[in-house]
């Protein structure tokens, strides 16, 4: 009998290293869960924020957040120029403490409208932080924003750059699904040199895609999932494929999957999202053999999913939300809650968190009935995810940062 582990065992250890920091994509475990008991149930743009630290130019990756500072990347368009940088804000008093320019380009590449240069959201290891813009670059600096080291991978997106980037051990694992020969990279985290590339097997008509992989171990082995167009591949950590299994016609997907009780439950993207729940094991083509279920009603394209006591909660991109049972598939109720969703949902103390592109974020019981709590706008659009840090939201708009508590309460609006 195989043995499952429903989470990534180095993240595991880096939330019992790190306390409450939040250091990758999504959270500690990269699975959308935060441990904090008293997240702000109400806000606006006068009430319960702590500060909010105007940003210039443009960036819809998340922040991250390790001790006392926020950690994001950015993306600012200066006379012609190009500049990609990260920046450390200080989590008490929202100043900035410092930022690093990493690269630098005369001419932009074309994106899609909904995009930006700097949507992948950064990753700490415990040590150091790695900084991705897809193509355009990655580095490694040290938490006082010194370079280390950083590199660029030759390969043509289609539509920008978005998929994070994921560490395990001495192995940074990015995700670059452009227009020709898609494939998954690990560099050397210590060096940023190539130790090897994983070209997708498939002939997808339409090759490009966004997603972050994850890390999972079944049976006492690691395995590398990472959603491509057309399928979502497994594989060794020298890159060797395990399995695949085919959504036909998949492409630009986005939703980082997620693993629980031995099940990947996986989006296919655009132009008609079908949502797969994948039975993990196996090996070669797994597609007639290991699906668990599936549904296209209310598939997200964007948004990726959370799992809370057996229920799957997914946004589809017109604020649609879905929950199901995540063994059988069974919707148990679809409510139209928010705008149109490209962030992720968030689940803290049986609640979740769904902020729509209008920059609303609505809060509702993660429970068999659904149960609206709260709703709260700030106004300003939002394409990034938030974020828990030390029992506050960070809210990344697209003008800049808020800090949002429980407590705090402003008389006038900015």
């Amino acid at each position: 009998m195989e043995k499952f582990i429903p989470t990534f065992l180095f993240f595991y250890l880096s939330v019992l290293v790190c306390g409450q920091n939040w250091p990758q994509f999504r959270g500690p475990n990269g699975d959308g869960h935060s441990d904090s008991k008293s997240l702000p149930l109400k806000w606006d743009r006068n009430r319960g924020v702590t500060w909010k630290i105007i940003l210039s130019g443009k960036a819809w990756s998340s922040p991250i957040c390790i001790g006392e500072q926020i950690i994001l990347s950015n993306a600012v368009e200066k006379e012609g120029n190009l500049l990609l940088e990260v920046i450390s804000v200080d989590f008490n008093s929202g100043q900035i403490q410092w930022r690093e320019k990493l690269f630098e380009y005369g001419n932009q590449s074309r994106i899609h409208r909904k995009n930006s240069y700097a949507s992948p959201t950064p990753f700490y290891d415990n040590e150091n932080i790695y900084v991705h813009f897809g193509n355009l670059g990655t580095a490694c600096v040290n938490l006082s924003g010194d370079l280390i080291w950083k590199i660029k991978l030759d390969y043509e997106p289609v539509h920008g750059s978005g998929a994070s980037p994921v560490i395990y051990k001495n192995l940074l694992l990015l995700s670059a699904d452009g227009k020709e020969n898609p494939s998954l990279y690990a560099l050397d985290k210590k060096t940023g040199k190539i130790k090897w590339r994983s070209l997708r097997d498939s002939q997808a008509r339409k090759n490009f895609s966004f997603c972050t992989p994850i890390i999972v171990e079944i049976d006492g082995g690691i395995q590398v999932v990472s959603p491509a167009s057309d399928f979502v591949f497994g594989y060794d950590l020298e890159g060797n494929q395990i399995w695949k299994f085919n959504y036909p016609n998949g492409y630009s997907v986005v939703p980082r999957p997620i693993f629980y009780q031995g099940i990947i439950y996986v989006s296919s993207g655009y132009d008609s999202p079908v949502f797969y729940a994948i039975k993990l094991g196996g090996r070669g083509d797994i597609t007639k053999t290991n699906l668990a279920w599936k549904t296209r009603k209310g598939a997200p394209r964007n948004s990726s999913p959370v799992i809370v006591n057996e229920l799957l909660f997914m946004a589809a991109d017109n604020g649609v939300v879905s929950c199901l049972n995540a063994s059988s598939g069974n919707l148990v109720w679809m409510e139209r809650v928010a705008g149109s969703c490209s962030p992720s949902l968030l689940h803290s103390n049986g609640k979740i968190f769904l902020t729509d592109e209008t920059g609303k974020t609505f809060i509702f019981e993660a429970k068999k009935n659904y149960n609206l709590l709260a709703t709260n706008d700030l106004r300003e659009k939002m394409l990034a995810s938030p974020v828990v840090c030390k029992d506050s939201l960070l809210l990344r708009t697209e003008l800049g940062l808020w800090r949002i508590d429980s407590s705090i309460s402003n008389e006038t609006d900015d």
